[in-house]
């Protein structure tokens, strides 16, 4: 399946989830925990494989997941992720949660940055980029995504959208060889 179609496919089951956390004021407590559930499938392959397998009955995914995250999540989540499980969509899941989040954030005016760094930002160092952000783009908050990238040698890349503002090395050096390489 293209990405364009998950999308689409995703989308739907984004908004039903959004539309029934909000009539139960869960918003944040939802935001929480299907970020909680995206880190839990990025760490454990074996834990995707399974459910993404055709082979293993829906019964066994349902138990597996409410033995993992019964006291961890909320029981909308537990409801939904079975729901996606009885209709064959729990392998979409990590599109899913990106779209519902994006739905969530836009209704709290909320932007995701991606930020790509040489090295772990400090807390101070991540607000301060919070606040600078912030101010480039008129939103009341912003939730960073941050990855350590050594191959950036020094600074960071932020990615907001289809918005990219690099001040690494790297891009630096980048930019100096494309000049000298036009002459």
């Amino acid at each position: 399946m293209s990405s364009q179609s998950v999308s689409k496919v995703a989308l739907p089951y984004a908004e039903a989830l959004l539309e029934s956390v909000q009539e139960a004021n869960l918003v944040e407590q939802t935001n929480q925990d299907l970020s909680l559930i995206s880190t839990i499938l990025l760490e454990s392959i074996d834990l995707k494989r399974f459910l993404n397998n055709p082979l293993i009955a829906s019964i066994a995914k349902k138990n597996v997941l409410n033995e993992l995250l019964g006291n961890q999540v909320n029981d909308y989540v537990l409801k939904f992720l079975s729901v996606l499980i009885d209709r064959r969509r729990i392998s979409l899941l990590n599109a899913i949660i990106e779209k519902y989040l994006e739905l969530a954030y836009n209704l709290e005016s909320t932007i995701i940055a991606e930020i790509s760094t040489a090295i772990m930002l400090t807390e101070l160092q991540q607000q301060a980029l919070i606040e600078k952000l912030k101010n480039i783009t008129q939103s009341k908050n912003v939730k960073l995504v941050v990855q350590v990238n050594p191959s950036l040698i020094a600074g960071f890349i932020v990615q907001i959208g289809s918005k990219v503002i690099d001040t690494s090395l790297s891009g630096k050096l980048k930019q100096m060889a494309f000049y000298l390489n036009s002459m």
